[in-house]
């Protein structure tokens, strides 16, 4: 089994209200990574900075963590579950972001469980796996 990080931890890191090392410690030798979804939401949220320091603080930390965790394709698997995932949610009336649907069929297709802080998006996902990431805050 392993572990995909959802934006709202990284960003939680890069803020420094989380202490990803310890969450990262906690997770012992479980593979760790994140959905191709997670790196464009981060590299995006460095693309619109405004401020030239804010991009490139937030460009250095990001390809900090694009060089140190593998980051996951979207294949026809991950496709596959996304699709599954989005027909029961929509039926259920239960739909959540398009992007977190992605990340979610992503962690599920690769049976990795997920950290995320947004647990209120995910939670409603059948079968995800979700990491308790809040003792990790400041």
């Amino acid at each position: 089994m392993g572990v995909m990080l959802d934006s709202s931890v990284l960003i939680g890191a890069e803020r420094g209200v989380l202490r990803i090392e310890d969450l990262l410690r906690s997770l012992a030798e479980e593979p760790v990574a994140m959905a191709a979804i997670t790196a464009s939401e981060l590299l995006h949220g460095c693309y619109r900075a405004r401020d030239a320091a804010v991009r490139t603080r937030r460009l250095a930390f990001v390809e900090g963590l694009l060089g140190a965790l593998p980051v996951l394709p979207f294949g026809i698997a991950e496709a596959r579950r996304h699709a599954e995932l989005w027909a029961a949610l929509a039926q259920g009336g239960t739909v959540i972001g398009p992007h977190d649907m992605l990340v979610g069929a992503s962690a599920l297709a690769q049976g990795y469980r997920l950290a995320t802080l947004n647990r209120s998006e995910f939670s409603r996902i059948p079968g995800l796996r979700l990491i308790e990431t809040e003792r990790f805050m400041l």
